[in-house]
């Protein structure tokens, strides 16, 4: 049985960019590639076709990556808005962090970067299919997500609750040379 190839859309600052990471994506042949030299053609296809992933740029002309997804996000005409979502960056500040968790961007990658790392990142992404900005339930990123509830430790009788140091012998262990005893 033959899967369906995922769709992924490319959005990069420039045409170079745009060519070299389509013709790197396009590579996994489980992977479907559209490149787009501009919102418009991007918002175009999404109104009748559905996508698996978009890969969008910070550092393009027009307004903020954040600002497309969160467009993305919000507009229903679109046939897929909760898709995950890897922006690229020439450089990330706190801001533009919290803008892009607001948003529902899932990554950022900071340029330069290899291609074949945006491509394991693709893949990673589809395979686990893990959304950051999930429609309907509100925010449901790593802040917010519920945890799972871990058993709190139980105390050693030979370490201190306090300890950074894991004892790799127990106290009555005797030393190999009898005149170094403490």
């Amino acid at each position: 049985m033959t899967t369906k190839p995922k769709t992924v859309a490319v959005l990069a600052a420039n045409p170079a960019l745009t060519s070299v990471l389509t013709m790197v994506l396009a590579g996994d042949t489980r992977l479907r590639v559209r490149p787009f030299e501009s919102e418009g053609e991007l918002f175009a296809y999404m109104l009748v076709a559905p996508l698996d992933m978009l890969v969008v740029d910070f550092d393009r002309e027009g307004r903020p990556a954040y600002e497309l997804v969160e467009a993305i996000r919000l507009d229903p005409s679109f046939v897929s808005r909760d898709l995950p979502v890897i922006a690229l960056t020439r450089a990330i500040t706190p801001p533009m962090r919290h803008q892009s968790i607001s948003a529902g961007i899932d990554e950022v990658l900071v340029k330069p970067m290899s291609p074949r790392h945006l491509l394991q990142r693709v893949q990673a992404r589809l395979i686990n299919r893990s959304v950051v900005g999930l429609l309907g339930n509100g925010y449901r990123g790593p802040d917010r997500r519920d945890r799972v509830p871990m058993p709190k430790p139980q105390p050693s009788p030979t370490r201190r609750t306090t300890d950074n140091v894991v004892p790799l012998f127990p106290n009555n262990r005797r030393p190999m040379h009898p005149g170094l005893e403490p």
